[in-house]
């Protein structure tokens, strides 16, 4: 690790602040690693004081795999990866207001989220955070196996339909509804994570629809007792931004909400999410990565 580089835990369950780093410059590989484990490690992580131009946070991003294009939401100009997220003081609902984990509703869902903080209102605008590994940890030992044996269907066409929260109208985001054009797809209830080995339940309210192999309505009763047990206050973190601040989250653990309790006010973020790399082997620190893990 970078010899000025110190992690401060910020919750129990998950979340960390990392200090001593400058995310606008090319660090050097054994920062990223040590970068790379925190965020196994806490599953969320957050810097402070960051001054980091569109191009810089495309390049950090890319230090940990491609980087996705968002299906509805348009991206900047010159910059299709940054996804800016927008909250004018006229606009009424913010993008993000409700548990969920980032483009769960792919095939191959992304494995992270880099969000840099541009503009903040003076009060309000926090996001929480909820490890869903230790939602997953504190279920019975027969429930638990119960959950291994099942997979569930996500898709974006309820919350990016035209009566979705995500695809309501702001003045600053363009978005495209998914009516009859979202596909559903498959993924365990249980997530093994394939780095830390740790298993995290992998469902959310936003884009699992269903059970697989279950009617709606037996769905229905158990999606509802976990989306209830997933949110519970000992497993979250909170985070207060500022210009500048930067999340980093595990989206095969975490869920997040982002607070729509700043009225009237500004809220000027900007996003890039981590898509998996194809193979393994296309990794680039995968290697370095084991070797001090």
């Amino acid at each position: 690790m970078s010899s000025t580089m110190n992690i401060r835990r910020t919750a129990g369950a998950l979340g960390a602040e990392i200090l001593g780093v400058d995310l606008s410059q090319d660090l050097p590989d054994d920062a990223i690693v040590a970068i790379r484990q925190a965020l196994l490690d806490y599953q969320v992580i957050f810097f402070r004081n960051q001054a980091l131009r569109p191009e810089r946070q495309v390049a950090f991003g890319k230090r940990f795999g491609p980087l996705n294009v968002h299906p509805y939401v348009a991206g900047m100009a010159g910059h299709p990866e940054v996804m800016e997220v927008v909250k004018e003081p006229e606009d009424r609902i913010n993008f993000g207001g409700g548990w969920h984990s980032d483009m769960s509703f792919l095939e191959r869902p992304a494995i992270g989220s880099i969000l840099y903080a541009v503009e903040t209102p003076a009060f309000g605008g926090d996001t929480l955070f909820a490890s869903q590994a230790a939602a997953f940890e504190a279920l019975s030992p027969g429930l638990q196996k119960t959950l291994e044996g099942l997979n569930a269907i996500h898709s974006a066409a309820r919350e990016y339909s035209s009566e979705g929260h995500s695809a309501q109208k702001r003045k600053s985001m363009a978005i495209a509804e998914a009516d009859g054009l979202a596909g559903e797809y498959r993924h365990p209830m249980v997530l093994t994570h394939p780095e830390t080995g740790r298993k995290a339940l992998y469902v959310n309210p936003a884009f699992t629809i269903r059970i697989d192999g279950w009617k709606v309505r037996e769905s229905k009763a158990l999606l509802d007792y976990l989306f209830e047990h997933c949110r519970y206050e000992g497993f979250t973190c909170r985070f207060s931004w500022e210009a500048g601040s930067v999340a980093f989250w595990d989206n095969r653990s975490v869920w997040h909400f982002a607070l729509n309790d700043y009225p009237g006010q500004r809220r000027h973020m900007r996003r890039v999410t981590v898509d998996p790399w194809p193979t393994q082997a296309d990794r680039p620190q995968a290697r370095r990565a084991e070797s001090v893990s």
